[in-house]
């Protein structure tokens, strides 16, 4: 019950040889990645409400060609991937971006959990893309970066994790209609809630491939985490308790994104992390939010540094500045690191145990605290983490282990005002599952 930095523990803590995260990096192909953007911009326009006829052209060609990628990276893998997809007529009203019928539709894969099929780690990217005007459905519309890069990188990802196995399930999916207002997403989502999803987290990729600002700094290293700070469905009672007992900054969606943060940190030290505490950029959105709207895990992992000269644009050059999303704006080197931090993230969360289940706290006017939790029953169990850190710190700094057949630890000296607690699972295989922030207080 010795205390061990966070990171020191991590650094030596890999997974084992069937899911090395520094294979997983090494699989990631920015060849393919590069062919895969190509493929998508190639279709002319991905607009929403773009044809569904052709062959070759509009969203419906993209989304044929995205699910018949599945099914070959499914059948590469001896069928190892249940590919689907998700249905939904949208009326159309003037006062919406979807002016007229339109069906919305999600290309899923599957890699289905070999022990707990039910519980899901969800990769998205978006199939559709928009120029200036956001009814405009005919025009080219190549969506190189926003978010062709995203979309690559999810197939580039079930590529690499097709060659495993993990006891939970991991969703592949390409969603559709978010330039018209997260349509994809919140279809998928309803669904999870309908169906009982036992959802650890949703890493939404959108724009992974540009390294230059129109602020002009160029950075291939730096990418952003932005996370909810609480969760929506909280009660009311909950929401006040956090004045008292803090919290402020600690729902599921927050410790989604520290998971990724320190994933990164420890298998892809070259690269700089940046957690951004807010749902989405100010006052924009992305295909996360449905489902932190129905109080599932959720980030949107991106490039640090926009240009919004190539977003939503037509193509076209005024006064020597040339606009639109083409493809001589990404990066396919480091689109590929971006989907590598997705992939070693899946892949751990996906082979770590349940995350500690009533996890409750106590030590108001004592010199120590006290954790509890729930027994976890699970035969590939090692123990349990107890983690503090500063009410300050963004991350957590220091932690305790604790043997598996435990379900409370004392910190000894440690005082309860002066720092924020969490609890996670951790399996034989040192893989590990999101902190878990108190939600009770006992007396």
């Amino acid at each position: 019950m010795k205390k061990i930095s966070f990171v020191i523990l991590c650094a030596v803590s890999v997974l084992t040889k069937a899911q090395n995260p520094y294979e997983i990096i090494d699989n990631v192909s920015s060849d393919r990645i590069e062919s895969d953007i190509k493929k998508l911009v190639s279709f002319g326009t991905r607009h929403t409400m773009s044809d569904t006829e052709s062959d070759t052209r509009g969203i419906g060609a993209a989304r044929r060609w995205i699910q018949a990628e599945f099914e070959q990276i499914s059948k590469d893998c001896g069928g190892c991937l249940e590919v689907s997809t998700l249905r939904t007529l949208e009326k159309g009203n003037e006062k919406t971006r979807i002016t007229k019928d339109t069906e919305i539709v999600n290309v899923m894969a599957v890699i289905r959990g070999t022990k707990y099929p039910n519980r899901y780690v969800i990769m998205s990217g978006d199939i559709d893309s928009r120029i200036s005007d956001a009814l405009n459905y005919t025009d080219d519309s190549p969506g190189a970066n926003d978010n062709a890069t995203g979309m690559a990188g999810v197939i580039e990802a079930t590529r690499v994790l097709s060659k495993y196995k993990f006891e939970s399930s991991i969703m592949l999916v390409g969603l559709s209609g978010e330039e018209q207002g997260l349509y994809g997403g919140k279809h998928l989502a309803a669904k999870a809630r309908e169906e009982g999803w036992e959802i650890v987290g949703v890493l939404n990729n959108d724009m992974i491939g540009n390294i230059e600002g129109v602020d002009g700094v160029i950075d291939n290293r730096t990418f952003r985490i932005f996370s909810e700070p609480t969760n929506t469905k909280d009660s009311d009672f909950e929401k006040r308790m956090r004045r008292y007992y803090g919290g402020e900054v600690d729902g599921t969606s927050r410790q989604l994104a520290r998971y990724v943060y320190q994933m990164t940190k420890t298998y892809m030290p070259e690269m700089n992390p940046m957690m951004i505490y807010r749902l989405d950029r100010f006052g924009r959105g992305g295909h996360h939010r449905p489902f932190n709207d129905e109080g599932f895990a959720g980030v949107r992992i991106m490039e640090a540094h926009e240009n919004y000269n190539r977003q939503h644009q037509d193509i076209r050059e005024e006064d020597g500045i040339k606009y639109g999303d083409v493809i001589e704006g990404v990066n396919f080197e480091y689109a590929k690191k971006l989907t590598a931090v997705n992939a070693i993230s899946l892949a751990s969360l996906a082979s770590a145990p349940q995350e500690p289940q009533n996890v409750a706290i106590s030590g108001a006017v004592k010199p120590s605290t006290t954790l509890y939790w729930d027994e976890i029953k699970d035969e590939n169990l090692s123990g349990y983490k107890v983690y503090f850190r500063s009410t300050t710190s963004p991350t957590w700094d220091n932690f305790y282990e604790v043997d598996k057949d435990k379900t409370e630890f004392t910190l000894k000296g440690i005082v309860i005002d002066n720092y924020f607690f969490g609890v996670s699972a951790v399996g034989k295989d040192g893989k590990e599952s999101l902190v878990v922030f108190p939600g009770e207080v006992r007396r």
